[in-house]
């Protein structure tokens, strides 16, 4: 089925402004409440899951204008976050989300590759060494200073922009290390990702799902997440289908379906959403 089409995307499209913005702010992942409009970072992330690509009018205008600001043409809004080093944070958001759609954008790609430099050199005696990865980071970015702040990996954006730029020893660890980390990936999922929610049909649920989506997109850790495909498998109902349940519906991740009185659309986006993983899963 076809979402591009349906009322969610209508009324998020509704709302982009003419430089291929939403609202007056680009960052924050914070969950829409239905009386601010909507960030840009909330309108791409909710398109992506409603089946727009970099092929669509409003994701190509959204990645002109990320595009112009990583090239420093213009400024993606007047936000400024005190006690850290903005200008690079955006750098690292506007990449990430350029790569989400156009994984192959030369600016974004060479900021990525940047950012490898010093993953790559953390986990180079097999395991995460956050000594040196924050040495080897001030080293990429700070020419050996000390940053205004510490260079968090388990956070969305690092995760997000590496895809597709580590060696395959490097990608292994790094998932190792983020399904054993206490507290998840920032901004997506909060708990540890080697322990299943211990309700299926639930919100922690999809935003469990939300993390291993974004696990998925490294080809050498599918293997690790081997049991999530096993638990996903279990959690199939009778008729083959799945269900997170009424309460999953937080307009990030779902719905996709216009209306959710019925059950019916809602089992039907679910199975699409938990198909779509699994399929990504056994990808060779």
């Amino acid at each position: 089925m076809d979402h591009r089409e349906g009322r969610w995307a209508k009324e998020i499209l509704a709302c982009q402004h003419a430089d291929g913005t939403w609202g007056n702010m680009f960052h924050s992942l914070a969950q829409p409440d239905g009386k601010h409009p909507l960030t840009t970072e909330q309108a791409l992330r909710r398109l992506m899951r409603l089946g727009f690509t970099a092929q669509d009018e409003a994701i190509r205008k959204a990645l002109d204008c990320m595009v112009a600001c990583l090239r420093g043409e213009r400024k993606i809004d007047n936000y400024w976050e005190k006690g850290q080093d903005w200008a690079q944070y955006t750098r690292l958001m506007l990449s990430a989300w350029i790569r989400a759609f156009d994984p192959d954008q030369p600016e974004a790609l060479a900021f990525a590759r940047k950012w490898a430099e010093p993953v790559e050199t953390a986990f180079a005696d097999g395991k995460y060494d956050d000594v040196v990865y924050q040495t080897a980071y001030a080293q990429t970015f700070y020419d050996g200073a000390k940053p205004p702040q510490r260079a968090n990996l388990a956070v969305l954006y690092p995760v997000q922009v590496l895809q597709g730029v580590l060696t395959q020893a490097t990608e292994q660890r790094l998932i190792q290390y983020l399904l054993a980390g206490e507290k998840g990936i920032y901004y997506v999922y909060d708990k540890p990702l080697n322990q299943l929610p211990a309700v299926f049909a639930s919100k922690e649920t999809s935003r469990y799902l939300a993390a291993v989506e974004l696990l998925a997109g490294y080809p050498a850790g599918r293997k690790l997440l081997s049991f999530v495909t096993d638990w996903l498998e279990a959690n199939r109902d009778a008729e083959g289908q799945w269900d997170l349940g009424p309460k999953a519906k937080d307009m990030v991740y779902l719905p996709l379906s216009d209306d959710w009185r019925s059950a019916q659309f809602r089992k039907q986006d679910c199975t699409e959403r938990i198909e779509a993983l699994l399929n990504k899963l056994r990808e060779e």
